[in-house]
């Protein structure tokens, strides 16, 4: 590959592969300085330094106010490397702006300025200055006036005589702008000769002023009077990134103003301003934009207030957000460089070449916005080039290098590909895309025969080839040639043409039932030396093998793509497209699946109109999915039932074709919400959305209340009673009860009204009424809409009295440690009307009260019962009443019995057994029972077949027995003592084996 460089002075160079070529960088640039002139005298030098890397290394060269330095400004400025040094200082002719030139073969780059200035501070003038008189209590400025300086200066004050100098505090300050001394309220203290002091930061010189004498007048003292701000900052301060701003404020006033601090837009001050320095300066270090706004001074005192305000405004110096870099171009190739910066206010752009402006003189070179564009280029854009940011607060500099090359044709990068596939009938492209500058001629040849264009093959600009409508005589080796005035290249390829691919499946439309499974076919003809890939989209979204829920499976062989969907559904209806790809073509065909099911739910369910029983509905058919509605049904459903139920409708059986029925059968004043159900001849579909809830309209009650019974009550009562019609069956607001009764042999009846809808029982009281008397009882409904029937006729008794006579002979007797046998001789069963329905046995022991006593029942004429669980030992005192609905009668007289002595506590010890002959023989140790128990006068041997069976009992009252054991089971066997007190404590279970059958031979 021939190459032709930027320019003969760095192509040798790159010919012989010597050195690395790089264009210049700067690795140090100069900085600004500032000189006390007093030195001028001891040192009359300075050095700014510059250093650039680059090969070939780089010369230098230096600017002084943007003219360059030459012989003609003599020989005090020497170039040492990069660096300029600067001899024999002379402040009026060397003070400015300094810049670097860095230059290899590349091209030249310009640094960033750096100035010179010259600090000096001058004497004060000698002559006197007049005294100040002031009255006491009066404010003063006194003036400083500082003399010719160059360089930031630091203000003081002595008093009287030195070291001693002005404290500053809430009644002193001294401005570090202007010099002057300020007393907000002059005190005879302050009687005496000023000096100011000045002193310069960068020279470190000292001069003082004359003395100003403070003297008291004697005509009086001055009274008070509101703030005067003497001391103010500007409307308008430019403030820069980062920087630290100091904004000065006091006042003059009697008594002594306090200044206080705060921004105008309300927002606080950040934890960097410390507020408690902020008197008479207010310092806010490292501003930044949200420290921008107004800011106001306010001084105050018991005579008024005084304000003044000035706006902070936020800047900052270019900074570079976006370079331009290295590029390296073809001759006739285009360049676009961008180069942003930010900084406030917005920066500006300029862009130079080789160190000088560049003027975009020329169609094809634009700046726009930053951006560098060159059409169209030539060698004679190689260079260095700066992209210059600048604002009035500073300047930034990029630099990148150009380099536009020239290059003999090469396909090393692009070659032509090995093979070009095209189906017979296609369009085919062979893309030829060498490498050369400028851009040259470009042929081709097919096997050895130059190839001539025709109505079907193209040469196109950029030298590929087209051939239109393929064919198979158009399969062949091809050659791309490139040529420019640098050289030859050539590049060759294959064209293989194929046949087309064919899906031999016809579009069609397909029907299926939910539920079925059904295969959509793609069938196609291919060329057998290509390789093909199907791919299924449904409604244009690719199918996913294997996702999908597993409804979708291929079942396609090597030349089909069929796939089969499983059980399908309501959603699988739509299209379905059979995309079929070669390395050469890709075809596709699209198949339209219908899914018919049972009818979409209906929907605008309303309710045109409701009564007591009744509701007309009205809804909208959904969709039928391919399958015509039959019939319609309608569901119901209130707070009172249990979910959806069925309801009653006119026409009988609501024909698919009807969009209108009528419930009936409906509970009055019952909010109901409808539903209605579609069906087809496939199945019923869901259920519409419910309609809004409607309620019936109200009318009289028709359910009369359910077991009407009562009795008991105090004296003199009639107790009625009877079940809660529930909400559904009221028919109306307002519902309650009509309650009628009448004693046995009254015609006439006597009626109460009820009127809670909750009520259960309604109580009639009269001293006329005589105990346990008859009465015939109905109970009926009513509501805001009327009256409703009464309920059958049932006869209930008025209460009782409780029985008037206590039972007799009451007897006790112990039946065992835990046992007592109570018996009595019973009253009549019915004394007037005193019914007896049973007896009330009260037993307490001696160490409890008979208000604790506990209680045993019996039911009817029964005379004796058993009280169980009471402790051993212990005696008890027991009483029997009777008792009826109305209570118990009075107690029979008290009666005692003390409980036997507990059973013995110690199990039988020591049970030992053994078999002989099909029997079991037990032996086991006698039980002593203890000082309290009662004697043992026997034992009980329990034995059972299994866990689950009931135990037989054998009682002894010996230590041994002998029981007949079966053969075809285990035993189970406890031993547990009993005397008069009960049963003692059992032995633990023992399992006797079942004895095995001896078989004789």
């Amino acid at each position: 590959m021939l190459t032709v460089g930027l320019c003969d002075r760095w192509l040798p160079s790159l010919q012989a592969g010597s050195s690395v070529l790089q264009s210049p960088v700067f690795t140090k640039q100069p900085g600004s300085i500032v000189y006390p002139v007093e030195t001028l005298e001891r040192n009359k030098e300075v050095v700014f330094s510059c250093e650039a890397q680059g090969s070939p290394p780089p010369s230098y060269r230096w600017k002084l106010n943007g003219t360059e330095i030459s012989s003609k400004y003599g020989s005090h400025y020497i170039l040492s490397g990069g660096n300029l040094r600067i001899s024999r200082l002379n402040k009026d002719q060397d003070a400015g702006t300094y810049q670097c030139l860095a230059s290899n073969s590349f091209g030249t780059i310009v640094s960033r300025e750096a100035s010179l200035t010259f600090a000096y501070l001058e004497n004060f003038k000698t002559q006197r200055r007049s005294s100040v008189s002031v009255r006491e209590g009066q404010g003063v400025v006194l003036l400083c006036g500082p003399p010719p300086h160059s360089g930031d200066l630091v203000f003081s004050w002595i008093f009287n005589e030195y070291p001693t100098f002005v404290k500053q505090d809430t009644r002193r300050f001294i401005s570090q702008e202007t010099g002057n001394l300020y007393i907000a309220k002059v005190e005879p203290s302050d009687v005496g000769n000023y000096t100011c002091v000045v002193t310069n930061t960068v020279t470190k010189t000292r001069v003082q002023g004359p003395p100003t004498p403070l003297v008291l007048r004697s005509d009086g003292v001055m009274g008070e009077y509101e703030p005067k701000i003497e001391v103010q900052f500007p409307e308008f301060v430019h403030v820069a990134k980062g920087s630290t701003v100091k904004l000065e404020c006091f006042a003059l006033g009697n008594p002594v103003p306090s200044i206080n601090w705060r921004r105008v837009d309300g927002v606080s001050f950040s934890r960097k301003v410390d507020t408690r320095k902020a008197s008479g300066v207010l310092e806010i270090p490292y501003f930044q934009q949200e420290d921008a706004g107004t800011y106001e001074c306010v001084a105050e005192n018991s005579r008024g207030m005084n304000t003044v305000k000035g706006k902070l405004s936020f800047y900052a110096p270019p900074q570079l957000i976006e370079k331009p870099r290295d590029v390296q171009k073809l001759i006739d190739d285009s360049l676009v460089w961008e180069c942003k910066a930010t900084g406030k206010p917005k920066p500006s752009y300029r862009w130079m070449k080789n160190g000088e402006n560049l003027e975009p003189s020329e169609e094809r070179i634009q700046v726009a916005n930053g951006a560098l564009s060159i059409s169209r280029l030539t060698l004679s854009d190689t260079g260095m080039y700066q992209c210059v940011a600048g604002n009035k607060h500073g300047e930034a500099y990029s630099n990148a290098e150009l380099r536009v090359i020239a290059v003999a044709p090469d396909f090393s990068q692009n070659q032509l590909k090995s093979q070009t596939l095209v189906k017979a009938g296609g369009d085919a492209l062979i893309e030829c895309k060498p490498k050369m500058s400028p851009w040259g001629v470009v042929s081709w040849r097919k096997g050895s025969d130059p190839l001539r264009e025709s109505n079907r093959i193209s040469i196109l600009a950029n030298g590929s080839l087209r051939i239109w409508n393929a064919t198979k005589s158009d399969a062949g080796l091809y050659t791309c040639i490139a040529r420019n005035q640098f050289g030859v290249a050539s590049s060759t390829g294959t064209l293989s043409v194929k046949e087309p691919t064919i899906i031999t499946t016809p579009p069609s439309t397909l029907d299926v039932t939910v539920g079925e499974s059904m295969v959509l076919p793609c069938q196609v003809s291919h060329d057998p030396s290509l390789e093909l890939k199907f791919t299924w989209f449904f409604n244009e979204q690719l199918i996913h093998f294997g996702s999908h829920g597993g409804f979708f499976e291929k079942v396609g062989g090597h030349s089909a793509g069929d796939i089969m969907i499983r059980n399908i559904q309501l959603r699988h209806a739509g299209k379905y497209t059979c995309a079929v790809q070669t390395k050469v073509d890709s075809i596709s065909i699209a198949l339209d699946l219908i899914v018919r099911g049972p009818p979409g739910p209906p929907t605008s369910v309303h309710v045109e109109e409701i009564i007591d029983t009744t509701a007309s509905l009205s809804w909208r058919p959904g969709p039928d999915n391919h399958s015509p509605i039959t019939a319609y049904t309608i569901q119901a459903r209130t707070p009172f039932s249990l979910g959806w139920q069925a309801v009653t409708t006119v026409p009988e059986v609501v024909a698919g074709h009807q969009l209108r029925a009528t419930v009936t059968e409906l509970s009055p004043w019952v909010e109901y919400e409808f539903r209605v159900l579609a069906s087809n001849t496939i199945g019923t579909g869901e259920p519409s959305k419910p309609s809004k809830q409607a309620r019936t309209k109200g009318t009289y009650p028709k359910v009369t209340p359910a077991n009407v019974s009562g009795g008991g009550g105090s004296r003199s009562e009639l107790v009625i009673t009877w079940e809660v019609i529930p909400e559904e069956f009221q028919n109306g607001p307002g519902f309650g009860y009509v309650v009628a009764f009448r004693p046995h042999g009254a015609t006439g009846w006597m009626q109460a009204a009820v009127p809670s809808a909750e009520a259960s029982r309604y109580v009639f009281k009269n001293e006329s009424i005589q105990p346990f008397s008859p009465f015939h009882v109905k109970v009926g409904v009513y509501n805001n809409e009327g009256e409703g029937p009464f309920g059958p006729v049932t006869t209930i008794y008025s209460a009782e009295e409780e029985p008037g006579r206590a039972p007799t002979r009451v007897r006790a007797k112990s039946l065992s440690a835990s046992e007592i046998e109570v018996s009595w001789k019973a009253l009549p069963w019915s004394v007037s009307k005193r019914r007896v329905l049973g007896f009330e046995v009260r037993y307490w022991s001696r160490s409890e009260k008979e208000d604790m006593a506990s209680v045993q029942r019996t039911v009817g004429n029964q005379t004796s019962t058993v009280i169980r669980g009471v402790k051993g030992s212990t005696t008890y005192y027991i009483s029997v009443r009777a008792y009826n609905t109305a209570g118990t009668g009075p107690p029979s007289n008290t009666v005692n019995v003390t409980t036997k002595k507990p059973p013995p506590s110690q199990p039988p010890a020591k049970v030992m057994w053994n078999t002989s002959d099909s029997k079991i023989i037990l032996n086991w140790e006698r039980v002593k029972a203890l000082e309290n128990e009662s004697e043992v006068t026997g034992y009980k041997v329990l034995y059972k077949k299994n866990r689950h069976s009931h135990p037989n009992v054998m009682e002894t009252n010996t230590t041994s027995v002998e029981l007949a054991l079966p053969t075809d089971e285990d035993y189970i066997i406890q031993i547990k003592p009993f005397g008069e007190g009960g049963d003692g404590s059992s032995s633990k279970q023992i399992t006797i084996p079942r004895i095995p059958v001896t078989v004789a031979l």
